[in-house]
């Protein structure tokens, strides 16, 4: 292997590590952090976004004073339900909040309230919001992810074999099927399994993971087609590439799987 290629290489694998961080790290089903004061104490939470089934969600605030107490109120999303309250319960240093099961896809909103002595603080300033999901067997969330990501690391050394006049056929069949194998095999099992659907994007709904997967999809066909006929096509490699990069880029599971509880035919 040729020094330029070699880096070339270690700067796909840099760029697809930074993406898998970046996904884990954003996204509407990670975790929420933060810290507010209350009297004279400063007290970190980190409020959860996602719930794999069965049973209710225990959310858990930190409260090693016991005079602290807390209380949550929540409702189903988007419906319109009116908002319910109950106290937190306090299980040794922690104040928990249990929010009712749901079915798989099922959201609900929910805030936090913490009071000593008179004082009372809201966390966070705005309602968080808590998806149910089914469980999903190793068997198939596991070659889900490791192909997605071998789809960005064969996209991104494509991409630099573009730039830098390289040959791309080979890189471009790598990149279609395990981008093929990733989003459009296992992806729509995994989505069968968490959320009782195999396809929520266009044209059934507007689940953003499943319309981007398809985009990427039809970059890379014609990027497949165009180079198979004339490897000096590389500008559709190119192409495909950064689309590629920018779904990544694009925060997992937003606009994902959820009930629609303001139909009046649902329970």
């Amino acid at each position: 292997m040729k020094y330029p290629s070699l880096l070339f290489w270690l700067i796909a694998v840099i760029i697809t590590l930074s993406s898998a961080i970046y996904q884990r790290m954003t996204g509407p089903t990670h975790p929420y952090r933060g810290s507010v004061e209350l009297s004279g104490e400063t007290i970190s939470y980190r409020l959860i976004r996602s719930f794999p089934l069965p049973g209710d969600a225990p959310v858990r605030v930190g409260a090693e004073n016991r005079e602290i107490t807390g209380s949550f109120q929540y409702k189903r999303y988007p419906s319109h339900d009116q908002w319910q309250k109950a106290p937190m319960l306090r299980e040794g240093d922690e104040l928990v909040a249990y929010i009712p099961e749901q079915p798989p896809a099922g959201k609900v909103m929910y805030r936090i309230a913490l009071e000593n002595n008179g004082e009372k603080v809201e966390l966070p300033d705005e309602p968080i919001v808590i998806r149910f999901r089914a469980g999903v067997p190793a068997w198939a969330l596991t070659p889900h992810i490791i192909l997605m990501f071998a789809a960005m690391l064969f996209s991104t050394r494509a991409g630099l074999a573009a730039i830098f006049r390289e040959r791309t056929y080979r890189l471009t069949l790598w990149t279609f099927a395990t981008l093929v194998l990733g989003g459009l095999v296992f992806g729509p099992i995994v989505q069968k399994f968490a959320f009782g659907d195999y396809w929520t994007g266009w044209p059934f709904g507007t689940d953003l993971t499943d319309n981007k997967t398809a985009l990427a999809f039809i970059f890379w066909l014609v990027a497949v087609i165009r180079v198979g006929k004339d490897h000096r096509h590389r500008g559709w490699v190119l192409a495909a590439s950064i689309v590629l990069l920018i779904v990544y880029l694009i925060p997992h599971s937003l606009l994902g799987s959820e009930i629609d509880w303001t139909q009046e035919n649902l329970p």
